[in-house]
């Protein structure tokens, strides 16, 4: 049998999700990150959940905001989902195409949908932090297929299929 530890660590590698950045305004100014678990919660209230790893730097700043979007990113946005996921990376950047909401908050006007959400409860769960967020408000960007993460690099549905055909 695997340790549990590396065989969890294993078996999530090799399953695929989404790819999406969270991002919020705060005083201290624009904070982001990228995650890849992003899942639908609920239609009563429409709800979503996320998990962090820590409570602290941009996680914090998101967490500590009224409002905050979540970008469900879409093929062709690998370099930015990369950019929020590394500490020092430029972020915000004009080629990447952010722009703002009427409400304030930063959106990443090229993502094939943006939830504009609010947190409703957190669940600290060892190091990390799950986020049961309502949504807001729902705003549809360029239509595309979904960014996903899988064995640590970015692929598309496109990618699959080419898999597939060959």
């Amino acid at each position: 049998m695997t340790d549990l530890v590396q065989g969890f660590k294993n078996a999530f590698r090799q399953h695929p999700a989404g790819v999406a950045i969270v991002a919020a305004e705060s005083a201290d100014g624009r904070f982001g990150l990228t995650v890849s678990s992003v899942a639908s919660v609920s239609v009563d209230p429409v709800a979503l959940v996320f998990s962090v790893t820590k409570s602290s730097g941009s996680a914090g700043q998101i967490l500590s905001a009224d409002t905050f979007v979540v970008h469900l990113l879409g093929e062709g946005q690998a370099d930015v989902a990369d950019a929020f996921a590394r500490s020092g990376e430029p972020r915000f950047t004009p080629e990447q195409h952010w722009g703002t909401l009427p409400t304030g908050e930063p959106v990443l006007v090229d993502a094939p949908v943006a939830l504009r959400s609010r947190a409703l409860d957190t669940l600290t769960v060892g190091q990390s932090q799950l986020i049961v967020a309502e949504v807001l408000g729902v705003y549809d960007g360029p239509e595309a297929g979904p960014l996903m993460y899988r064995d640590r690099r970015y692929f598309t549905l496109a990618d699959t299929a080419a898999v597939a055909r060959s």
